[in-house]
């Protein structure tokens, strides 16, 4: 049995967390914890309110029960301001991207220090290109405008801008959905360097399952309302749980089981794991 982590240790904690839209009921008294500098991710299929609770989560929509708390502030009846401090505290990539195509790259990055500090032109610029170099961006690219990126660039200037206000928490919804494998490769690759080198607490919603395998420390399954299950991909794997169970007994799961179980066995001669997609 894991140890019960200390309440400082807890970055986002949901209780009982009831939402409706009408008579719809989406969740039906969620319960999760996501700690200090993992990777946790949320899956499910199509309606069982992923998408729902990451709003929640960063202030865009309230359920009708339960509680919230992230970063240890309770969501609950927050003011303006203080909803505006917390939103500056972590960052999120959103699934489309959500750049301003008015913008360049790098005014895009900067966009959120211009909003929020008092820092000049030159200096916002600076740390801009540094946010881009950080996701794996040239310089070169902050002169471009949006509709000239790939997707996968596209993605990672996305990541730039979330990433620019130093975040202590990220947020990724589908991060490597539209992107290529060798795109998607890059983004399995700078999450886990986020995390190992920023120690970052990155939260996503994703259906990517080799991402799944490869970056995430703790999985939670939605289904039916509620949480079906939490664990590593491993774990999960072995539950009995029907509604996990159907997770992974698609063809698109055994494939990728199959392909991490190959990753496991591909090791070089310093014993790292060798990483690749399946193509």
């Amino acid at each position: 049995m894991e140890p019960t982590p200390a309440p400082s240790d807890i970055v986002v904690a949901m209780q009982g967390v009831v939402t409706r839209f009408g008579a719809h009921v989406v969740h039906d008294g969620v319960n999760l914890e996501v700690r200090r500098s993992e990777i946790y991710a949320i899956v499910g299929g199509s309606g069982s309110g992923k998408s729902t609770l990451l709003r929640e989560m960063i202030l865009l929509h309230r359920p009708d029960s339960g509680s919230i708390r992230v970063l240890g502030v309770d969501l609950a009846g927050l003011d303006d301001e203080a909803a505006l401090a917390l939103r500056q505290r972590f960052g999120v990539l959103f699934q489309h991207g959500g750049l301003f195509g008015s913008l360049s790259v790098l005014e895009n990055v900067g966009l959120p220090l211009r909003e929020h500090t008092r820092l000049d032109g030159a200096l916002i610029d600076e740390l801009a290109l540094l946010r881009l170099e950080m996701a794996g961006l040239a310089p070169d690219v902050g002169a471009q405008f949006p509709s000239e990126l790939s997707g996968g660039m596209m993605k990672r200037a996305s990541l730039a801008r979330a990433l620019v206000l130093d975040p202590e928490l990220l947020f990724l919804d589908e991060p490597t959905a539209g992107l290529d494998p060798q795109s998607a490769d890059g983004v399995d690759d700078l999450v886990r360097r986020l995390r190992d080198q920023s120690r970052l607490t990155i939260v996503m919603i994703t259906h990517d399952l080799d991402l799944l395998w490869q970056v995430a420390d703790r999985v939670a399954v939605l289904a039916d309302g509620r949480v079906q299950g939490v664990g590593s991909m491993a774990e999960l794997h072995r539950s009995a749980n029907q509604a996990v169970r159907r997770f992974f007994d698609g063809p698109r799961g055994r494939a990728a089981e199959e392909q991490q179980d190959r990753l496991v066995r591909a090791r070089d001669g310093a014993g790292r794991e060798v990483a690749s997609r399946p193509r």
